[in-house]
């Protein structure tokens, strides 16, 4: 044997024998844990295999408070680049259902855990870039993610969230970075906590002279992709964009990125809370100050024959695409059906050409006695029947469960709706 082929096998043997020791070094993997403990966080029943490295979990939340289908926690104990596995069973908690229109029982069982399971979970290493799991693989009763970390911790969510804080740092910094926006509080929640509120109006045309606008978002917690898409509303009307200077100087616009606070804040569904939830409170004597508070201000643009455009933001069903939600026609005299539809119409085609791509129908559904026991109650539905003659009034819920129902998928619908309504608006006769 040469000395060459000698040296060359010497040095194999020692290279070996350096990745043994390396790898023989190297700390045994940390425990895996979970944190739950930070504004907005909800998980249950929780089981954690640390040799396989896979965490079991439900929904958290008080089905008192609302459905129990959302989920966000973090996980400590990380090595970065492992990839865990999330496995997901519905909640076993039971729920209260209104009874549907013209029956006297209500359905106490279970929520489905469709509501639970969305294709993709959302994770982030620093709660501020979230982005999506590869689609999750359905094994029985369990939805099963795979999630590469790449930090020692890592946050993960049934959406992308957007809590009290943020929606609270969202007003201030418009309002900071705008001299035509203000930070205002619309009330304090039955829990103490302050309820954010952006105004915005430029220019110096009096309050009669100018259209009103009110966008609202969550009346129902878990449906964080609303305030995503009230945030992408926010951001476009104090752009620098030609049309959103002219909404500013035209219009009023009241926007309140989270209704339902202290259930957003605790983590809970808000969904169907008791003794009903938010969106079912507008009525001559709501229980939730929001809901008192809202409709005090939106009573006063009705009463001052300026309440032109109401929004009110939510997510759908798992299946559902973007639409809106609309009054039978037979229940609204014209022209509010006519300007409602006109108002649609510019919405779906800025909607449904955005990128990314979000799902719109042109198809709205329905709402009315068939629909719902309190839908003369909710709140797109009880401004309608309030406002005035030319209000336009509806329900917008963006898709969640799309591979595009990101932050920016969700800020596109937003600053699209918003473009919508100056479209809609500069159609309008001008206020004298």
């Amino acid at each position: 044997m040469s000395l060459t082929r000698i040296v060359r096998l010497v040095f194999a043997a020692c290279s070996l024998l350096a990745g043994l020791n390396i790898h023989r070094a190297l700390p045994a993997a940390e425990p895996l844990s979970l944190v739950a403990d930070f504004e907005g966080a909800s998980v249950d029943a929780v089981r954690i295999d640390q040799t396989k490295r896979v965490i079991e979990f439900m929904p958290g939340g008080e089905p008192a408070r609302g459905w129990p289908c959302w989920w966000y926690f973090r996980v400590d104990g990380v090595q970065p680049g492992e990839t865990l596995t999330l496995k997901l069973k519905g909640s076993s908690a039971t729920v209260s259902r209104e009874a549907a229109a013209g029956s006297t029982t209500s359905m106490v069982r279970p929520l489905s855990s469709v509501w639970a399971m969305p294709k993709q979970a959302t994770f982030s290493h620093d709660q501020k870039a979230w982005r999506h799991t590869d689609v999750g693989q359905r094994d029985g009763e369990w939805m099963v993610y795979t999630l590469p970390a790449q930090a020692e911790s890592v946050y993960v969510a049934w959406g992308p969230p957007f809590t009290p804080t943020m929606a609270s740092d969202l007003v201030r910094k418009l309002a900071e970075n705008s001299p035509h926006a203000t930070a205002r509080e619309l009330c304090r929640s039955r829990g103490g906590r302050s309820v954010p509120m952006l105004h915005v109006r430029e220019g110096d045309r009096t309050d009669e002279q100018r259209f009103g606008v009110w966008v609202q978002a969550r009346q129902h917690a878990w449906e964080s992709g609303s305030s995503w898409v009230a945030r992408g509303f926010a951001e476009w009307l104090l752009s620098a964009d030609a049309d959103a200077a002219w909404l500013r100087q035209h219009a009023e616009v009241f926007l309140v990125p989270i209704m339902d606070i202290d259930n957003t804040a605790t983590g809970n569904g808000g969904k169907d809370a008791l003794p009903h939830d938010h969106n079912r409170d507008w009525s001559d004597q709501p229980v939730w100050t929001e809901t008192i508070a809202a409709q005090t201000r939106v009573s006063e643009l009705i009463e001052a024959g300026r309440m032109d455009v109401f929004l009110d933001l939510h997510n759908p069903a798992p299946g559902d695409p973007s639409f809106f939600y609309v009054l039978d026609d037979e229940l609204l005299p014209e022209p509010m059906v006519g300007l409602r539809d006109r108002f649609i119409e510019k919405s779906y085609a800025r909607i449904s050409r955005i990128k990314p791509l979000v799902p719109m129908s042109n198809k709205p559904k329905t709402t009315g006695p068939k629909y719902h026991p309190l839908w003369k109650n909710i709140s797109a539905n009880w401004v309608a029947l309030h406002g005035n003659p030319h209000t336009v009034s509806l329900c917008l819920e963006t898709i969640w469960n799309y591979q595009n129902s990101t932050t920016d998928g969700y800020r596109a619908v937003g600053a699209n709706l918003a473009q919508a309504t100056r479209d809609y608006l500069g159609e309008r006769p001008p206020r004298k």
